[in-house]
């Protein structure tokens, strides 16, 4: 809805009236939406598409009137609580299609003034702080075209002992749910195929009244209508309609059930009156009996048929709305995204006892019902262009969508870019721990690696010194052995020569006659000790090292002797 342009037409004018009849008026959306305590949406739906307006009675008429003179003597009265002068006008937006017509609205269009005929259950709501949606869409669609920000709701008779205000905000959330209803209520009026013409309300008619059954007897039946009676009272039976389909069929056929109870009242009051005469009038008795039961059958086969077939077509008309509100879903462009919860019909028709308030109720709650699922079936649809244009790769961050598509476009897409955003953060973070491990890895490997190669060389260096320090070892051991081994040279060279000379101290002079014979060899004695040197020498031989080796060999054993 577009802010209204302020056309100059007097309210109530035939210019006025001509103007209402092409627009959505802002009094007509309670009935739209059918929320209107006055006006069902079928009756506006049928006075939209004929243009024929119900005439207004006289007593309504004075309420009308009387409406007027308290708005005009409230007008004071709300200027006062508005600190401001006030001006009725009427807001068109001719694009749109949508009219308001504001009992008051300041000139610089920012409070606006709506008076309601004051009453006990209209005070109970402004005391509340919580107006009835069927005050609240009128304000709705004044609030859009006059761009006012605040309303002064006055419930008044005129006078300050019975006059109550309640200020109401402007709510531009609430617009989009008017332009939704009036967007389905001009469908709907699209596709509108007048009815037949409806009767005036079902008030039923009785049966033809029957004659007064008159019975006199004093033994016998001296006088008697009885014949008269029964032709009457059985062509008023036949007559009776058994075929029940409208709100008159209806109403037609419990006036009968109470006429066929009325009737079997009269019949066994005669016959009675008749017994109380004489008692032998058989033919009398069983004639009043007989007719009596036949009323007696109709009036209990016709009360079930009223309640039966009542059942049937309540029945039938839920099973319609029901139909027609699960169609209209399903043709919403929304896929399983759209809740099939069924609006409570049943509920709606309670307390409605006739086929049209039952059909009125249905309708209503299928257009109001409707309205929501559009609205719910815009936002949905919104989400899903959210997603696909925003989402990109990451949809599957929101495989729960099913869950998220009713939120408000606001509040879905801030979901939107808060999981994208977390989840490439924290791609970014597992990426970068990622790096950072590699790094760490790469850094490790390249330490041991180094520590490796130190570790070789150091490996290396303390073989080399290792061999170095060795050689020298071997170089010192060879020198100490060589040295030691002329030592022991020496040592056992002065032995050898100790050795001899006392072997030839301890030799006899040879005599002379005996020297030329050779010295008997005693086989069982101990050949004579080799030398030092030639025991180093047979030792060096068989182990084939040298004599050095074998003199630290025999050093070493007597220092172990020695210790």
């Amino acid at each position: 809805m577009n802010r209204g342009k302020i056309v100059s037409v007097v309210q109530g004018s035939e210019e006025w009236l001509s103007l209402r009849a092409a627009r959505n008026t802002a009094s007509e959306a309670p009935a739209m939406k059918g929320v209107s305590k006055y006006q069902s949406r079928n009756d506006l739906l049928k006075q939209k598409a004929t243009g024929l307006v119900p005439e207004i009675d006289s007593h309504t008429q004075r309420i009308f009137d009387d409406g007027h003179k308290a708005e005009a003597a409230a007008r004071p009265i709300a200027e006062t609580e508005i600190d401001d002068e006030l001006f009725p006008v009427v807001l068109d937006d001719a694009e749109g299609g949508f009219l308001a017509s504001m009992d008051g609205l300041t000139m610089c269009r920012k409070v606006g003034w709506e008076h309601k005929s004051f009453n006990a259950s209209l005070a109970a709501q402004i005391d509340a702080g919580q107006l009835d949606e069927h005050y609240l869409i009128q304000l709705d669609q004044q609030f859009a075209l006059s761009g006012a920000e605040r309303i002064l709701f006055t419930a008044s008779d005129g006078t300050d002992a019975n006059c109550k205000h309640l200020w109401i905000e402007r709510d531009e959330s609430r617009f989009a749910a008017v332009e939704a209803g009036w967007a389905q209520f001009e469908k709907d009026l699209a596709e509108y195929v007048p009815a037949e013409a409806e009767e005036p309300k079902a008030e039923g008619k009785a049966p033809e009244s029957l004659p007064a059954l008159v019975v006199r007897a004093s033994g016998m039946v001296e006088a008697s209508n009885l014949e008269e009676f029964e032709a009457i009272a059985r062509a008023t039976l036949a007559k009776i309609n058994t075929d029940l389909q409208t709100d008159t069929d209806f109403a037609d056929a419990e006036k009968a059930v109470k006429f066929c109870a009325d009737v079997e009242k009269r019949l066994k009051a005669s016959k009675d009156h008749v017994i109380g005469q004489m008692a032998g009038v058989d033919a009398a008795i069983r004639l009043m009996d007989s007719l009596s039961n036949d009323f007696s059958q109709v009036r209990l086969r016709l009360g079930k048929l009223v309640k039966d077939q009542k059942e049937t077509l309540k029945l039938g008309i839920l099973q319609t709305a029901k139909q027609d509100y699960d169609t209209f879903l399903r043709s919403l462009d929304v896929g399983q995204y759209m809740p099939l919860v069924m609006p409570d019909f049943a509920g709606a028709m309670k307390g409605k006892r006739t086929i049209s308030s039952l059909k009125d109720a249905c309708d209503d709650l299928t257009a109001q019902s409707k309205i929501e699922a559009n609205e719910l079936a815009a936002v949905i649809r919104g989400n899903m262009a959210q997603l696909a244009e925003n989402a990109g790769d990451y949809k599957f961050l929101f495989n729960d969508f099913s869950q998220l598509c009713q939120k408000p476009a606001d509040d879905f897409a801030a979901i939107v870019k808060s999981r994208i955003a977390d989840h490439e953060q924290a791609e970014h973070d597992r990426l970068e721990a990622e790096r950072a491990k590699i790094r760490a890895e790469e850094e490790l490997k390249a330490r041991r690696e180094a520590e490796m190669a130190s570790k070789k060389a150091e490996d290396e260096r303390q073989q080399e010194a290792d061999q170095q320090a060795l050689k020298q070892k071997q170089a010192e051991q060879n020198k100490r052995l060589a040295a030691e081994a002329e030592t022991a040279k020496a040592e056992m060279a002065s032995r050898e020569q100790y050795d001899e000379g006392q072997k030839a101290a301890k030799q006899p002079a040879p005599v002379a006659a005996k020297a030329a014979q050779p010295t008997p060899v005693n086989k069982g004695a101990h050949p004579e000790r080799p030398s030092t040197t030639e025991i180093i020498s047979v030792l060096a031989s068989h182990y084939g090292v040298d004599t050095g080796v074998v003199a630290l060999w025999i050093h070493e054993l007597k220092v172990q002797e020695a210790a």
